[in-house]
């Protein structure tokens, strides 16, 4: 759509238009997908620019071949499955807790006072989706050997030993699963 408005010359705002000569820039390379590069003038759309900026700090998303994507995925649901099947076995007071993997979904039930998350693979995003009882949903995008939340930079192992910790009662190393770490150049 954006696309579309620019081609046509303007952007149509709620308070004004604005020209296409000073709004755009340039069109840069965005993996393989054009994505416009805007310059705004900071005061006459504060907000905007400071979308804008934020969006140009958070880490570069790239595609992955579907094959990479699918293999990461798999090895990464993998991998998180066994850890909390034996991180819910070294857990005593968590009676009801409860494993589940299938379809690309991982189930994870504490029971309560805990909660429940979800991660699950979401492929035509080439993404990793989280659902957590404490920090709410997130979307990882595999970089760099990692799954990391483009937003604020943490991984999902991160996050998950953090989060997970406090429900377990004792450490816990997601380190030592699949994707945990980034890949060495």
């Amino acid at each position: 759509m954006l696309l579309r408005l620019l081609r046509n010359g303007r952007i149509t705002n709620s308070i004004k238009t604005v020209q296409r000569n000073w709004f755009v820039r340039s069109f840069t390379l965005y993996c393989e997908f054009p994505r416009p590069s805007i310059l705004l003038k900071k005061h006459d759309y504060p907000i905007l620019s400071q979308l804008h900026e934020f969006s140009q700090n958070s880490p570069t998303r790239c595609r992955a071949d579907s094959l990479t994507y699918d293999k990461a995925c798999d090895e990464t649901l993998d991998s998180l499955a066994e850890y909390f099947e034996e991180l819910v076995d070294r857990s005593p007071h968590l009676k009801d807790a409860d494993v589940t993997y299938g379809d690309g979904v991982l189930t994870v039930k504490f029971g309560e006072p805990y909660g429940t998350y979800v991660i699950n693979r979401q492929t035509p995003n080439q993404q990793i989706w989280l659902s957590s009882p404490f920090s709410g949903p997130k979307r990882y995008d595999f970089l760099g050997g990692q799954w990391v939340y483009r937003h604020d930079g943490i991984t999902l192992h991160e996050l998950l030993e953090r989060e997970v910790q406090r429900i377990v009662k004792h450490n816990v190393d997601f380190r030592r699963c699949q994707h945990s770490r980034p890949t060495s150049r």
